[in-house]
Order: structure tokens, then C-alpha cells, then sequence
């Protein structure tokens, strides 16, 4: 059993801790801490059940299957979040989920692999089309944002309807985008998939139990829920007691939380030489946030009469430019070594900064 396995069947402990907090009111600072704790393993074997079940339905369906619920978690969280009108902490994880994963991430892939060897590649194709998805995800987060501070008297409701409207847009593109990896260019993307299945010579032979998985996704969805609740419950007392703003608790740690297992993924098969997989993970939650998540959001918003649009802080819309800037400038050639890696990771510790001493805004 592999370091990361024994770790979440430790932190499976947090479960039952967690909901002892909640019932037996041990205050709101403990169910905050036990409950993001205890969504760290949950989160990781939601993914490890989509992986095995994707292994039975093929490369197809699996690949929709790992799009669809690559950031359930997290989604899951915003989702509880906004129901609770939670919507600036929304939009921040959102913010925060984009430049986690391309900055943090996927800097720490590229320094901790740099360091074991000299020069690592991936497909610059890939990234380039990945670039281009990423650039597209600025500009409709941009436009909402530039309207509302250009315009005089513009109300919220307008706001909304643009937003469902560009929504809209950004899942069609998604699908499009599924098209295009899983479909029409699957070749680009075929060198990923050999290096999964060259690390374990008996992968051919493994044949999951479909129904054992299903359950298990099954379980760890309702529980990932559960422990959302108390996590969003608790969140705005225990993060004030901690001396932090919902802005940075959204930007750093709800995306840290939702989507630490995927994390750890990347960061290990970067360690292994396999990059172009690396890539693939941090970069491709990136567009699942940016395409999906935040247009779902956007969507169930209006749904549940709730003022989530793509109208963002314009600090935090500053923050995904030039977190995207500089990570297309850094992939582009299909190269990484670990400077380049720790430029990323200097991007997001300066980010961090700046969101941590950013003033509440009333």
C-alpha cells in the first residue's frame, strides 16, 4: 500500500471526529478543521472509484466519466456554499482553484520532477490548445466584470443574464473540447495514457468490480456533502477566529481542501518522469473550473434566486491573468525544468500575500 493510501485511511478517522464536533458544539474552529480534514480522503477516493470505474467503460465514456467528476469535491463545496449565500467565498474558490492548479501545482510538479531530472517534456500542442481554452476563460470572465465598471446604472439582474448567457457559451466549449481530446485529436493525447498503462504491466488484466466502485462513489459523494455542510456552516466564525478574510479563506483554502488528492496525483507522476501526464491533470482542472464548474455555478445561481455571476473582484480577476500569462508563457515550448517550477510557485506565494492583506470590502 502506497504512502498516500495509508494517509487517507488516516484521515478517513476525521469522519466520525467531525461529526462528534458538529453534534456535541466542541465550537466552530474544530468542525472547520475535522471536516476539511476529513474531505481530503474522501476527495481522493472519489477519484480513485472514477478511475476504475473509467477502466470498465472504456476510453469514452471513461474519459467523460473523469471530466464530469474530476472536480466533483469541489463543486460539492461551492455548491453547499452558495446555497448558503456564500457567493463572494464562490467566486473566490473559483479564482483560487484556477491559480492553485496552474501555479501551485503545477509549479511544484515541475520543481520536484526538475530536481530528479534535468529536463522534462511534454506535448506542446497539447498545451498550446490548453492555452488557448485558458485565454478564452479570461476573456468571459473579464467582459461581465469590464461591463459592470464601464457601464452607469447597470443593475444586477442584467448582470446575471449576461453571465447565464456566457455560462452557456463556456459549456458549449467544454463539450467541444471533450470532442476534441477524446475524439477528433485522441492522438495528441495518447502519450499520457501509454505512460499510465507502461506503469504496471498487469493494468491490461485488471478488471475492476463496476458495482463495488459505483458504491463507493455513491458514498463518498453523500459524505463529501455532509462534511460540506458543516465545513460552509462553520466557515465564516472559525476563519474570523483564525484572523483570515473569506477572500483569501476562498482563494487558498477552499480550493486547497477540494482539491488536494488531484494534487498529490500530478506531483507524483511528475516525480516519475511523466509529465505530459502532469501537465494533463493541472492544466485540465484548470479548464474544467473555468469551462464547467464556474458556468454550473453560474447556472445553479439563478436556479436557487442567488446573485452568482461572473462580475469578479477585479483584484481577483488581475490574479487569473497573470496566472494564466505566465503559466501558457512557461509550458509553451513543451519544456520544464525545475527554475521554471519555482518561478510558478514564487507567482503563487506573492498571489498569496496579496490575498492575505487584501482589506475586507464592506
Amino acid at each position: 500500500m502506497s504512502v498516500k493510501n495509508i494517509i487517507f485511511l488516516v484521515l478517513l478517522l476525521f469522519i466520525p471526529v467531525s461529526l462528534a464536533a458538529h453534534f456535541l458544539e466542541w465550537g466552530e474552529l474544530v468542525v472547520f478543521i475535522t471536516a476539511a480534514l476529513a474531505i481530503l480522503p474522501l476527495a481522493g477516493w472519489m477519484g480513485t472509484a472514477t478511475e476504475e470505474i473509467a477502466v470498465v467503460l472504456g476510453p469514452a465514456m471513461g474519459g467523460l466519466l473523469n471530466a464530469t467528476f474530476g472536480n466533483a469535491t469541489e463543486l460539492i463545496i461551492a455548491l453547499v456554499a452558495l446555497r448558503a449565500g456564500l457567493v463572494s467565498v464562490v467566486k473566490a474558490s473559483i479564482t483560487g482553484s484556477i491559480i492553485g492548479n496552474l501555479l501551485l501545482v503545477m509549479g511544484l510538479s515541475m520543481l520536484l520532477g526538475g530536481i530528479r531530472y534535468k529536463e522534462q517534456t511534454f506535448q506542446p500542442i497539447v498545451a498550446r490548445v490548453n492555452a488557448a481554452s485558458m485565454n478564452l476563460a479570461v476573456i468571459a470572465i473579464l467582459l461581465p466584470t469590464a461591463m459592470n465598471y464601464t457601464s452607469q446604472g447597470i443593475d444586477e439582474v442584467t448582470i446575471q443574464r449576461l453571465s447565464v448567457a456566457v455560462a452557456v457559451v463556456l459549456i458549449i466549449v467544454y463539450a467541444l473540447t471533450l470532442v476534441f481530446s477524446m475524439k477528433t485529436h485522441a492522438y495528441l493525447y495518447d502519450v499520457g495514457v501509454a505512460e499510465t498503462e507502461d506503469e504496471d504491466p498487469e493494468t491490461p488484466q485488471h478488471k475492476p468490480n463496476v458495482w463495488l466502485w459505483s458504491g463507493i462513489l455513491l458514498v463518498c459523494t453523500l459524505l463529501v456533502a455532509v462534511e460540506s455542510e458543516m465545513l460552509v456552516d462553520s466557515l465564516e466564525v472559525a476563519t474570523s477566529q483564525l484572523g483570515l478574510t473569506a477572500l483569501f479563506t476562498g482563494v487558498i483554502l477552499v480550493p486547497i481542501i477540494g482539491n488536494a488528492a488531484e494534487h498529490a496525483t500530478a506531483v507524483t507522476v511528475a516525480m516519475k518522469n511523466k509529465m505530459d501526464l502532469s501537465v494533463s491533470v493541472a492544466v485540465g482542472s484548470s479548464m474544467q473550473i473555468a469551462l464547467f464548474v464556474a458556468p454550473v455555478l453560474v447556472i445553479a445561481g439563478w436556479i436557487f434566486g442567488q446573485p452568482m455571476d461572473l462580475d469578479f473582484n477585479p483584484f481577483e480577476l488581475v490574479a487569473v491573468t497573470v496566472s494564466v500569462l505566465i503559466a501558457n508563457t512557461i509550458s509553451s515550448d513543451g519544456k520544464s525544468n525545475w527554475l521554471e517550477g519555482t518561478l510558478l510557485l514564487a507567482a503563487y506565494i506573492v498571489l498569496g500575500f496579496a490575498f492575505y492583506f487584501h482589506p475586507v470590502i464592506a
